[in-house]
């Protein structure tokens, strides 16, 4: 229930984002859920997850969880793809069940158990029967031996008939390179770990294109599969960051591509959102973790002439028995900048001040969301809410 309504809160703030929410309901419905998320006595359990997603990496590996078949017709009939596993432990381990989120996939795997060292596969196939519609699938999966599933996702773009490459990958070209845009979102990172997702891409030019990429940040591995894409086809744009120690909330990561050898004068961006990583945590030490609770979670700035900065503050107290850090900030908006307070003792009370220009914003009543980055178990990412009109 709790997750729900943390959930809601994050999805209406992501809805009106820093638009005209055009209604004083929008401000109270997000109150009453701040209140709600803030309730001390409703606090948040300590995320199993973490724990979980590391008892699959230690087990097994997937080459990938994600597989976008890009742009297709009604025409072009079923659509298969194939996951490989590796048993990566030190025990045979075997997959018992995978379950599709509907009756247009189908999957088949592999039956026998994997020896450790041992890889199988899992075989998804897309029947294309429910018409032009974009397409989001889940594959659920079971391993013996791993108390959660691991959910692998297919999805992809079905068009009534099949749209010229120049039009579907043409907004953001580069050269002959055709792409749907030039920044891409990574799923979130655990410290420690990595996270990866794709993308497609095109040639729109009329000679083999050999694709590459140079100047990448550091913690991103980005790849083209396959790396020479033939006139008139796509690949697969294949893109993973690994979490550093240094790096906690958003963070933008670059890489440049290489055309035929031809170094582009665009790069590539990607965005992941790196948070604390409390799997190898016991019992004990999550009992005595620092605890974050904010007085509200929303501040209201009033009403306020374009132009005019805003000036608030969210307290806070530190409920657990360790110090509390709030590694990073982030808003959903330019224009806002905070000072993160050091570290603050267990039980003592703590304020987060933030400033916001709001000539950047639109006139209006508008939410302002702010991702905060903590070391709390319970609650390593927790959403506060700058609200007011914008005249």
């Amino acid at each position: 229930m709790m997750k729900h309504i943390v959930f809601c809160a994050l999805a209406l703030a992501a809805v009106c984002g820093c638009r005209n929410a055009n209604s004083a309901e929008v401000k109270k419905a997000l109150q009453d859920l701040s209140q709600t998320v803030e309730n001390p006595t409703m606090a948040v359990a300590p995320d199993e997850g973490d724990a979980e997603a590391a008892q699959v990496g230690e087990v097994v590996q997937f080459d990938k969880t994600v597989h976008d078949f890009g742009d297709i017709s009604v025409n072009d009939g079923p659509q298969s793809c194939t996951f490989t596993v590796k048993n990566v432990g030190k025990e045979p381990i075997a997959i018992y069940e995978v379950v599709t989120s509907c009756g247009c996939t189908d999957a088949h795997w592999t039956r026998e158990p994997l020896q450790p060292g041992k890889t199988g596969t899992i075989s998804a196939t897309y029947k294309n029967e429910d018409g032009p519609i974009p397409f989001d699938k889940t594959l659920t999966v079971y391993i013996a031996g791993v108390s959660k599933p691991v959910i692998l996702r297919l999805r992809g773009v079905v068009h009534e008939k099949q749209k010229p490459l120049a039009e579907l990958y043409g907004s953001a070209r580069i050269g002959d390179l055709g792409l749907k845009g030039l920044r891409y979102k990574v799923p979130n990172v655990l410290q420690g770990e990595s996270s990866s997702d794709e993308a497609k891409v095109a040639n729109l030019g009329k000679k083999p294109l050999k694709l590459s990429f140079t100047e990448v940040s550091p913690n991103l591995t980005v790849t083209a599969v396959p790396s020479t894409i033939p006139a008139g086809e796509t690949a697969t744009l294949r893109f993973s960051v690994k979490a550093d120690e240094g790096t906690w909330g958003r963070h933008a990561y670059y890489a440049t591509p290489v055309l035929n050898g031809k170094k582009a004068g665009q790069k590539l961006e990607f965005d992941a959102l790196t948070r604390g990583n409390f799997a190898s945590w016991s019992a004990e030490e999550r009992k005595n973790a620092a605890q974050c609770i904010f007085d509200e979670s929303t501040v209201s700035f009033g009403t306020v002439t374009a132009g005019t900065p805003v000036e608030a503050a969210f307290s806070f107290t530190n409920k657990g028995k360790s110090a509390l850090r709030i590694y990073s900030l982030d808003a959903d908006v330019d224009g806002l900048t905070a000072t993160l307070p050091g570290e603050t003792p267990a039980l003592k009370k703590g304020t987060l001040p933030v400033r916001l220009d709001t000539s950047r914003l639109p006139k209006g009543e508008t939410v302002v969301m702010i991702t905060l980055t903590t070391n709390c178990p319970a609650r390593p990412m927790i959403n506060l809410f700058l609200v007011g009109l914008v005249k």
